[in-house]
C-alpha cells in the first residue's frame, strides 16, 4: 500500500525550486552591505573597524537566529516560518532608508540579518521532501541560493550609481516581501509536518531537539562550516573593499570580481551534493580542505621583494599576484568551498534524521557566526599588521586546523575498530622485518592503571608516570612564561613610545592573571572530559596565539590600547594550563608520591616566570630572528630594542612541546569523568577552605611575580629592577619543586601552618624596610616571601588527596574500597585544579591592590598591611580546620611523623 504522505516527484521539485528561489533572494538581501556599506562608510566617515562591524551586524543576527528558526521549523513547519521570516526581513530592509546615524544603521542591520536565518529553514523543509539517497543532491541545489550574494554584487553597484544606495535597499525589500507572500500562498507543508499533524503527534520538545548537540561530532561539523560558509560570507563582504584598496579598481569592477567568487562558491554547491551522494561526504571534505589549503596559501602570501646574494652579485626579484590571477584563484577557492558546504549538510540528515532543525541550526549558526566574526577580525588584523593578505592567512589557519581535526577523528574511529591490530604495525613498512610489537607498542590510553599496587608501580607504572611528568613540565614552564611575559614587557612599553598611564600599565600587568584565573575554572574539568594527552596538546598549542600576537603588537606604537588588553587577556591561556596540568599529573602517581610529583610539575612549571624574567631582558637587545622578526624599536637615547622577541622567542619551543605532548603522553581510562560527576566538589566544604589557603600561597606567588618589577621601579627608581626581578620567582619555583618531599613526610597541614607564620614575618620586614627606604631589607623580605609561597604551594596541594580520602570515606560509606579510591582520586584532581583557578586570582588582585594603594595614598604600604591581615586569617583557618588537636589532619600527620613517613591506612 503506497504511503499517503510520500510526495510525487512534481511536488518535490516544486518545493525544491520554490525554496531555492526564496533562499537566493534572502541571501541577496543578507549581503546587501557588501555594496551599499562602502557608500555608507564614506557618508558617515567610518573607521575600518566601524565599517567591519557594520557589514558584520546582519551576519550576527542571521547566525544567532538559525538555531531557534531551525527548532521552530521542526515545530511549526517550514512553509509558515519561511514566509514570516521573509516578510519581517522586508520591513527591516526598508527601514535602512530611515537611518541617519551610525547607531541607527547598526540597529537596522540587525533586522536585515533575519534574511540569513532562511538557510536552516530551507534545509529542514527541503530535506523532508527527499529520501536519504537523494538528500545530498537536493540540499546542494537548495544551497545554490548562495548565488544571491553574486546577484547583489552584479546588480547593486549599477543601481547604486544610478539612483543611490537607498534605491538598492527599497528594491531588495520589495523583492523579498513579494517572495514571502508568494511562498505562503503557493508552497505546501512538508510531508513530515503533514503526517505529524494528521496523526496528532506532538511536536518534539526542545530537550529532544537539542539532545544531539552534546555530541562532539556536531561541533566538528560546525568548525568545518565555520570555514566553508563563514569564510565564504566574510569574503563576500570583504572582497569589494579589498579589491578597491589593493588593486585600485572602481566599485563596479570590484563588485564583478567579487561576484565571480560568490558565483563559484554558490552554483557548484549542487554539484557538491551530487559528488557527496556518489563518493561520500567524507571524501568530498578531504578534497575541499586540501585544495583550499593550497589556494589560501597562494592568496595569503604578501607581495614581497627578495634580494639574494648570488655568485655574480645581488639577485633581486618580487612576488605579487596580479588582479586576474587573484580572481581566478578566488574562483577556484569558491568552487571547493561550495563542494564542502554541500558535503557537510549531506552528513546531517543522514546522522540526525529526526533533528535536522536543531543540528543544522547549530552548524548553520556557527558557520554564520564565522561570517560575523571574520570580517571584524580581518579589519583588526589589517590594523595590527598592515598586511592586506592577513585575512587569507587567518583562513589558512582555520583550514589547517579543520583538516587536522577531521583526519585525527577519522583515525580515532579506525583505531577504535582496529586498535590492537594497528598498534602492532610498524611505523614504516621498511621496519617490518625488525619490528617487535611487544617492545615498540605504546598504547595511548591506559586501560589498566593501578599506581597504589607496589608490584604494578615498580614494574611499569613509575616509568610511564615519569615520562608523562617530564613531558608535562616543559609545557607548563612555557605556559607560565607566556602568562607572565607582561610583567617585563609592560615595564618597557613607555621607553619604546607607548604613551600609557601608570594605571593602564598596572591593568596590563594584572589582566593576564584575571583571565588565567577565570579560564582555570573551565580548564579544571577538561582532563577527565577530553583526556590528558589531547588537552595538554591543545592547551600548549594555544600559547602560540598570544606569543605571536605580542610579537606583532609591540612593533608599532600606534597599536591601540584595546589590542594590548586583548593580548593580555589571551596570555591567560598560559595561566589556565596549570589547572589541567596538575589535575592530569595527579592521576599518574600514588598518594605517597603525589606531593613530590605535583611539586616538581608545579615548581619547575613556575620556573617559567623566572626563566622569562631572566631571558626576555637579554633577547630584546638583539635581532634573534633577523629580518623575519621585524625592525628594532629606537629608544630616546638612540639605543635599540627588539621588543617583539618577548613573544617570538617562545614560538619554536611551544611547537616542540606540543609535538612531544601528542606523541609521548597517555590518557587514563579511570580518569575519564563528565562535568556532572566532577561537579560534586562544589558541595565539599574543604574545596572552599583549600581555595582560601591557596589564594594565600599561590595567589601571593603569582601576584608578587607580576607586580614585583613595577613595585621596585616605583619604590626605588634608582635601582635597575630587571637585574633582580627574576630572582623572586626563581626562589619560589625552586622551593616548591624541592619541598614536595617535606610535605609527604611531615604532613602538608603542618608545613602550611608554618608557611603562613613565615609569610607574616616576611611582610612585616617588607613594610619596615619600605618605611625606612632600605632596598636590601625590602629585597630580603620579598625573597623570603617568595620562598615561603613556594613551600606553601607544594604543601597545600599535598593536603588535598589526604583530605579527600578521609572525606569520601565519611561521606560515601556505601562505596567499595576500589570505588572509594577512584572517587577520591577524581575529586582530589578536580579540587586541585579548581583551587589553582581560584588561587590564581591573586595574580590580579595583588598588582591591582598596589595600583589602588598608590593612587589613594601615594604608597604601596596600604596594600601590604592588607596582605598581612589576610595571612593571619589563613594561619588561623589552617589551625582550626586541620592542625589543631581534633583537626582533620592532626592524627594522620602526627602518626605519619612518628612512623617516619609511613602512609596512613
Amino acid at each position: 500500500m503506497p504511503d499517503p504522505y510520500s510526495p510525487p516527484p512534481m511536488q518535490q521539485q516544486k518545493a525544491l525550486w520554490l525554496s531555492t528561489t526564496a533562499f537566493t533572494l534572502c541571501f541577496a538581501v543578507w549581503t546587501i552591505f557588501s555594496i551599499i556599506g562602502i557608500t555608507i562608510k564614506d557618508e558617515l566617515g567610518l573607521t575600518e573597524f566601524q565599517y567591519g562591524l557594520l557589514i558584520a551586524m546582519p551576519i550576527l543576527t542571521g547566525s544567532l537566529t538559525r538555531l531557534i528558526l531551525g527548532v521552530w521549523t521542526e515545530r511549526y513547519g517550514g512553509r509558515l516560518v519561511f514566509s514570516l521570516q521573509m516578510l519581517f526581513t522586508a520591513v527591516a530592509t526598508w527601514a535602512l532608508t530611515w537611518a541617519s546615524s551610525y547607531a541607527g544603521f547598526l540597529l537596522a542591520a540587525l533586522g536585515v540579518g533575519l534574511a540569513g536565518g532562511s538557510f536552516i529553514i530551507g534545509v529542514a523543509y527541503v530535506s523532508k521532501w527527499f529520501p536519504a539517497e537523494r538528500q545530498g543532491t537536493a540540499l546542494g541545489i537548495f544551497g545554490m541560493g548562495n548565488v544571491g550574494a553574486a546577484v547583489t554584487k552584479f546588480l547593486a553597484p549599477f543601481i547604486l550609481v544610478a539612483w543611490g544606495w537607498q534605491a538598492v535597499a527599497q528594491i531588495w525589500a520589495v523583492g523579498i516581501g513579494l517572495m514571502g507572500l508568494f511562498f505562503l500562498l503557493v508552497a505546501r507543508d512538508d510531508p513530515g509536518f503533514e503526517r505529524r499533524r494528521a496523526e496528532g503527534i506532538a511536536a518534539p520538545t526542545l530537550a529532544q531537539q537539542f539532545a544531539p548537540l552534546k555530541s562532539l561530532q556536531v561541533w566538528r561539523f560546525s568548525l568545518y562550516y565555520f570555514f566553508v560558509f563563514g569564510g565564504f560570507v566574510a569574503l563576500a563582504l570583504w572582497l569589494p573593499h579589498y579589491l578597491t584598496e589593493v588593486y585600485g579598481v572602481d566599485l563596479r569592477v570590484a563588485g564583478l570580481a567579487a561576484a565571480a567568487f560568490s558565483l563559484s562558491a554558490s552554483v557548484f554547491r549542487a554539484y557538491g551534493g551530487v559528488l557527496s551522494d556518489r563518493f561520500g561526504a567524507r571524501t568530498v571534505m578531504y578534497w575541499t580542505l586540501g585544495f583550499c589549503t593550497l589556494f589560501l596559501f597562494m592568496l595569503s602570501y604578501p607581495p614581497t621583494d627578495y634580494a639574494i646574494r648570488g655568485k655574480d652579485g645581488i639577485i633581486t626579484f618580487s612576488t605579487e599576484m596580479g588582479l586576474w590571477p587573484f580572481v581566478v584563484t578566488l574562483f577556484a577557492l569558491g568552487f571547493f568551498m561550495s563542494l564542502g558546504k554541500a558535503a557537510i549538510f549531506k552528513h546531517i540528515p543522514v546522522y540526525y534524521p529526526d533533528h535536522v532543525g536543531a543540528v543544522g541550526g547549530l552548524v548553520g549558526m556557527i558557520g554564520g557566526l564565522g561570517g560575523f566574526v571574520l570580517p571584524i577580525v580581518f579589519g583588526a588584523l589589517l590594523d595590527l599588521t598592515g598586511i592586506w593578505t592577513s585575512s587569507f592567512a587567518l583562513l589558512l589557519v582555520v583550514t589547517i586546523v579543520s583538516m587536522a581535526w577531521m583526519h585525527l577523528s577519522i583515525r580515532a574511529m579506525e583505531r577504535q575498530a582496529h586498535g590492537k591490530a594497528l598498534d602492532r604495525l610498524p611505523s614504516f613498512p621498511e621496519l617490518a622485518e625488525v619490528h617487535d610489537p611487544e617492545r615498540t607498542v605504546m598504547p595511548r590510553v591506559l586501560e589498566d592503571w593501578r599506581p597504589e599496587d607496589p608490584a604494578f608501580w615498580a614494574d611499569r607504572g613509575r616509568k610511564v608516570a615519569q615520562r608523562n611528568l617530564w613531558i608535562s613540565i616543559p609545557a607548563l614552564t612555557l605556559a607560565f612564561s607566556v602568562w607572565m611575559v607582561w610583567s617585563v614587557v609592560v615595564a618597557r612599553l613607555p621607553s619604546i613610545g607607548f604613551a600609557f598611564t601608570q594605571d593602564q600599565l598596572f591593568w596590563l600587568a594584572a589582566l593576564p592573571a584575571l583571565s588565567g584565573a577565570t579560564l582555570r575554572i573551565f580548564y579544571s574539568f577538561m582532563v577527565p572530559i577530553f583526556g590528558g594527552r589531547l588537552w595538554t596538546t591543545l592547551s600548549t598549542a594555544s600559547l602560540l596565539i598570544p606569543a605571536m600576537g605580542i610579537g606583532y603588537a609591540v612593533q608599532d606604537p600606534a597599536t591601540p590600547y584595546l589590542i594590548f588588553i586583548a593580548l593580555a587577556l589571551l596570555c591567560g591561556l598560559g595561566g589556565a594550563n596549570f589547572a589541567s596540568s596538575m589535575a592530569n599529573i595527579s592521576f599518574f602517581f600514588p598518594k605517597a608520591e603525589k606531593g613530590n610529583a605535583l611539586g616538581l610539575n608545579a615548581g619547575l612549571g613556575n620556573l617559567g616566570v623566572s626563566l622569562m624574567q631572566f631571558l626576555i631582558p637579554i633577547v630584546i637587545t638583539m635581532g634573534v630572528f633577523g629580518a623575519m622578526g621585524g625592525a628594532p624599536q629606537v629608544l630616546s637615547d638612540g639605543g635599540q630594542l627588539w621588543m617583539q622577541n618577548a613573544g617570538f622567542i617562545w614560538v619554536p619551543f611551544i611547537i616542540a612541546s606540543t609535538a612531544a605532548a601528542w606523541l609521548g603522553m597517555n590518557d587514563i581510562t579511570d580518569a575519564r569523568a563528565s562535568f556532572r560527576e566532577q561537579a560534586v566538589i562544589f558541595t565539599r566544604k574543604h574545596n572552599w577552605v583549600m581555595c582560601l589557603l591557596y589564594i594565600g600561597t599561590f595567589g601571593s606567588f603569582i601576584g608578587y611575580s607580576a607586580g614585583f618589577p613595577l613595585l621596585i621601579g616605583l619604590a626605588f627608581p634608582e635601582v635597575n629592577a630587571l637585574q633582580f626581578v627574576f630572582l623572586g620567582p626563581l626562589v619560589g619555583a625552586l622551593s616548591r619543586a624541592g619541598s614536595g618531599w617535606l610535605a609527604d613526610r611531615v604532613g602538608g597541614g603542618r608545613v602550611t601552618f608554618w608557611v603562613f607564620a613565615g609569610m607574616i614575618a616576611s611582610v612585616v620586614l617588607v613594610i619596615l624596610s619600605l618605611q625606612a627606604l632600605s632596598f636590601w631589607g625590602f629585597f630580603a623580605g620579598f625573597m623570603a616571601l617568595f620562598f615561603f609561597t613556594g613551600v606553601g604551594n607544594s604543601s597545600t596541594f599535598q593536603m588535598i588527596p589526604v583530605i579527600m580520602r578521609k572525606e569520601v570515606a565519611r561521606l560515601e560509606p556505601q562505596l567499595s574500597p576500589e570505588d572509594r579510591r577512584r572517587q577520591s582520586d577524581r575529586e582530589s584532581a578536580a579540587i586541585i585544579a579548581f583551587t589553582s583557578a581560584i588561587g590564581a586570582y591573586g595574580g590580579f588582585f595583588i598588582p591591582k591592590a598596589y595600583g589602588s594603594s598608590i593612587a589613594m595614598t601615594g604608597s604601596a604600604l596600604g596594600a601590604l598591611w592588607a596582605f598581612l591581615a589576610f595571612y593571619v586569617v589563613c594561619l588561623a583557618v589552617t589551625w582550626v580546620f586541620y592542625t589543631r588537636p581534633g583537626g582533620l589532619l592532626h592524627d594522620i600527620e602526627n602518626g605519619r611523623a612518628i612512623a617516619g613517613g609511613a602512609n596512613p591506612a
